[in-house]
């Protein structure tokens, strides 16, 4: 009886010093590498935000047409914060080929084409959400949206080294970032490598202010 007694104490143990564990980690900012990532803001920014977001994304096209402007209003232009875009492609197979195309153009033609073509893609996500599981990004489709904010010439070159995979190794390095922080849903933020589980924008802004005096 005494036997089963400890056993079923330690038991008890175990599990709260896991709780114990699994709170603290979560307390702990988690390590992202930014490098080589597409940004808005400020370099001197001190607060870094993640968006892992999806093309295809009806929750992603809200996110960037309603909330992100007040972001950039409110923190990005006033020099408060780095604004990240990585991708999490989880809804079809043109989620793949579009964020695909879409680090091969932050590659080819750099960070204000790519902001360009992030934020146009997104504006023509269709709002019948039948099409969320419709294969729509063609290239076809890509090349025509991707026309519309670069020329003749940096379009050809884009599908060119898209033609060549050249964007797949960045968009991996984000699916591996994703997956490591196990990221389930989209959009989601990470502000300074802490998960955002807010969901106003005031709540935004008082965890932005303590990463801010924090560093964390």
């Amino acid at each position: 009886m005494l036997k089963k007694m400890l056993w079923f104490l330690g038991i008890i143990i175990v599990c709260i010093v896991g709780i114990i564990l699994l709170t603290d980690m979560e307390k702990k900012s988690a390590v992202i590498d930014y490098e080589d990532q597409p940004f808005l803001g400020e370099e001197s920014a001190p607060v870094d935000i993640v968006e892992f977001g999806d093309y295809k994304c009806p929750a992603c096209k809200d996110f960037d047409e309603s909330l992100y402007p007040l972001i950039d209003q409110e923190f990005v232009k006033k020099g408060k914060v780095k604004f990240y875009f990585m991708n999490y492609s989880f809804i079809n197979i043109d989620s793949h080929r579009s964020a695909q195309f879409a680090e091969t153009v932050y590659q080819e033609l750099g960070n204000e084409k790519f902001w360009s073509f992030h934020h146009l893609l997104f504006k023509k996500q269709p709002d019948d959400l039948s099409y969320e599981k419709v294969d729509l990004y063609t290239d076809t489709f890509l090349k025509e949206t991707l026309s519309e904010v670069a020329n003749v010439e940096e379009t050809d070159k884009v599908m060119k080294a898209f033609a060549e995979n050249q964007g797949k190794v960045a968009w991996e390095k984000d699916m591996a970032i994703a997956k490591s922080l196990n990221v389930a849903s989209t959009p989601s933020l990470y502000i300074n490598g802490k998960q955002f589980k807010g969901k106003t924008l005031d709540d935004l802004k008082e965890m932005v202010e303590k990463a801010t005096v924090s560093g964390e």
